[in-house]
């Protein structure tokens, strides 16, 4: 009985695995291109991704098929890509596309285009057409250690004293520098916020440290700190704004088109680079070294690295490991005020 039913079964698997293998591997007469539209489509509806993730994977997949068409495969079908393709693809990015500074492309940013694709060839399978493993994708080495840029607080000041409170502009742009080093949050965070976010100012009071909820990075929703000056400052911009009906709550004030009104992340970082400039910073400044040095501040005044990940959004402390620049040097300096290693005399000596 036992043999009949195996000899059963094996008939079975013999019979249907032409079957499960061509579901499986089903390959595709549509060339790659045309899938980054239904890709884009899945990151929304399924994945749950945030818009800036979508844009950002359009931007770095719309260079896949730039690519693929400077070497005159743009109609490439999913099955015919082949590692060569992957190798010659990161060769490009490595030796020959450029920033929008003219610059070559750092590893941390090959890595970025690299992550793209890798998830659009997850995509693929998930959808079972049949191309090449992401794990064939491999990422460009970076430095185990990461570097960091931040400003003394003394830098701080003297950006936040350049812009011109008594023009519209001016006083948007101070209430921005003193929201980034008050708060920490990425630029990402800050251009979206809203006017309707802001009621909790209507208190007035002068001395008080707000909490806002936001949503951040992966949809992660985190506790911001206020401080009051940076509320002072919130508070005369939005009455500066009280006649406009505008939702978000930095604007551009030159845009004559409501759907274009929300400041851009591009002009942010121009503003602040800018402001860096003219306080006579000879280091380049961004709006995530702003983020650093809110970081580095807690840490240099003795928050834990635990309380400066919740402060940053980190999903795990070792992202925030980053900042031990802050936490080595305290205790080298508690080691040499309270080791009492230094206490024994040398008698040979």
């Amino acid at each position: 009985m036992c043999g009949k039913v195996l000899l059963m079964l094996f008939v079975l698997h013999i019979l249907c695995e032409p079957v499960l293998c061509y579901y499986v591997c089903m390959k595709s007469d549509k060339p790659m291109r045309k899938y980054i539209l239904p890709f884009l489509e899945y990151c929304e509806v399924e994945k749950g991704l945030s818009n800036n993730t979508q844009r950002n994977y359009q931007q770095y997949l719309k260079l896949f098929t730039v690519w693929l068409k400077h070497i005159r495969e743009e109609n490439l079908l999913p099955h015919k890509l082949t590692p060569d393709h992957i190798w010659n693809y990161r060769l490009y990015l490595a030796r020959t596309h450029k920033s929008p500074t003219g610059k070559l492309l750092a590893k941390k940013s090959q890595n970025y285009y690299l992550i793209a694709l890798r998830v659009f060839l997850d995509f693929l399978a998930d959808r079972d057409i049949e191309s090449l493993p992401s794990s064939k994708v491999k990422l460009a080495k970076q430095k185990t250690t990461e570097s960091i840029s931040f400003l003394e607080v003394r830098d701080v000041e003297k950006m936040l004293a350049v812009p011109d409170i008594d023009t519209s502009g001016g006083l948007r742009d101070r209430t921005i520098i003193e929201l980034f080093f008050s708060s920490g949050m990425r630029i990402s965070e800050l251009i979206a916020l809203n006017v309707d976010q802001m009621s909790f100012l209507d208190d007035k009071k002068t001395d008080r440290t707000y909490e806002l909820s936001i949503v951040g990075k992966g949809s992660y929703v985190r506790t911001i700190f206020i401080s009051p000056r940076a509320a002072k400052f919130l508070r005369k911009y939005i009455l500066l704004r009280h006649n406009d009906m505008y939702k978000p709550l930095f604007i551009n004030f030159r845009s004559k088109s409501a759907d274009s009104k929300r400041l851009s992340s591009r002009y942010i970082q121009k503003m602040i680079s800018k402001s860096a400039l003219l306080a006579g910073l000879s280091k380049r400044v961004t709006p995530h070294t702003l983020r650093h040095t809110y970081a580095t501040d807690l840490l240099s005044h003795g928050a834990d690295l635990r309380s400066v990940q919740e402060l940053l959004g980190h999903k795990n402390v070792s992202t925030t490991q980053v900042y031990t620049h802050v936490t080595n040097k305290q205790l080298r300096d508690i080691h040499e005020k309270f080791h009492g290693g230094g206490d024994i005399k040398d008698k040979s000596l």
